[in-house]
């Protein structure tokens, strides 16, 4: 354990609509009295890794007030908006394809690290991962998202996988990877990113949606989970949120989870990647800071 008390703030991913709830859950902590905008450490995975560096350049309220704005077109979202551009109904096609193919990547792995390095040689083999095109509009759109392109002072860590090896990564203001191109390596699951000589896949592979275990050793951890820490791997590979949680606890860490309120799981799943859905899932998330600033807050401070 650290010789100080220290925080970590957990973001997972979730899509679009994950990372507006986020953004929703963080802002109406802030309105409720807790600022959870400055811990020791902030992990962050995909939608989580988008909200981590858009809270390091932005206030909670103003990033709130921009994932209330209305998608009035495709391609068109406000900042820390989805990975794709898809509005209603029809954005639920590619994601159910997605899940499809790489949960049979899954199914064929025989454990963590064979499943990382299928999951790469998958991604490495779309078209987008040798197009350029798609490599430079891809980091425009998440770069347009940021509101700050410098890394905070503050520790923050993007999680990804390397997609020619599948190992796990931590990228970080130390990483010599601006965080642009941090984010958008996190966020990549419709092909491999690009980085100098390297490619990643979303930081979701690394070790599941939240990636919790990276906040070992410090003092209090809060995550937030738009996917209510569900898994699609194995339990026994241990890369699920509990499991995370049970081995941080057994170091001695106090480990408090947000996960969406039952009566807006409709906003994930399928859904995550549909912008239009983005104002109700932020409204779900700040209801729920608000509500539970208090408690919080003791665990907290």
């Amino acid at each position: 354990m650290h010789t100080t008390p220290s925080s970590a703030l957990v973001l997972g991913g979730g899509g679009s609509t994950g990372n507006a709830w986020l953004l929703g859950v963080v802002a109406g902590l802030f309105d409720g009295g807790l600022d959870v905008t400055a811990p020791d450490l902030t992990v962050g995975t995909s939608a989580g890794a988008t909200a981590a560096a858009q809270l390091g350049g932005a206030a909670p309220a103003d990033l709130y007030a921009a994932t209330l704005v209305p998608v009035t077109r495709p391609g068109a979202p406000g900042p820390g908006a989805s990975t794709r551009s898809d509005v209603g109904p029809a954005a639920a096609r590619p994601v159910v394809d997605h899940l499809e193919r790489t949960r049979q990547i899954i199914d064929a792995a025989h454990d963590a690290a064979d499943m990382r390095r299928r999951m790469g040689a998958s991604a490495l083999a779309l078209p987008g991962s040798s197009d350029d095109a798609v490599q430079e509009r891809w980091r425009a759109t998440v770069a347009a998202r940021l509101p700050d392109q410098s890394w905070p002072q503050r520790t923050v860590l993007l999680t990804a996988v390397d997609a020619a090896t599948g190992e796990p990564v931590a990228l970080g203001r130390d990483s010599g990877v601006g965080l642009a191109d941090a984010v958008a390596a996190s966020c990549s699951s419709g092909f491999a990113y690009r980085i100098g000589e390297h490619r990643y896949i979303d930081g979701g592979y690394r070790a599941g949606a939240e990636n919790a275990d990276l906040a070992t050793g410090y003092d209090r951890v809060l995550v937030l989970s738009p996917f209510g820490g569900a898994t699609r791997t194995p339990l026994d590979w241990g890369l699920d949120l509990a499991s995370q949680v049970e081995a941080l606890r057994a170091g001695g860490s106090r480990v408090e989870t947000v996960f969406p309120e039952p009566g807006a799981e409709h906003l994930f799943g399928v859904n995550a990647m549909d912008v239009s859905q983005r104002p109700a899932a932020a409204r779900a998330g700040h209801a729920q800071g608000l509500a539970l600033a208090d408690r919080l807050g003791v665990f907290w401070r």
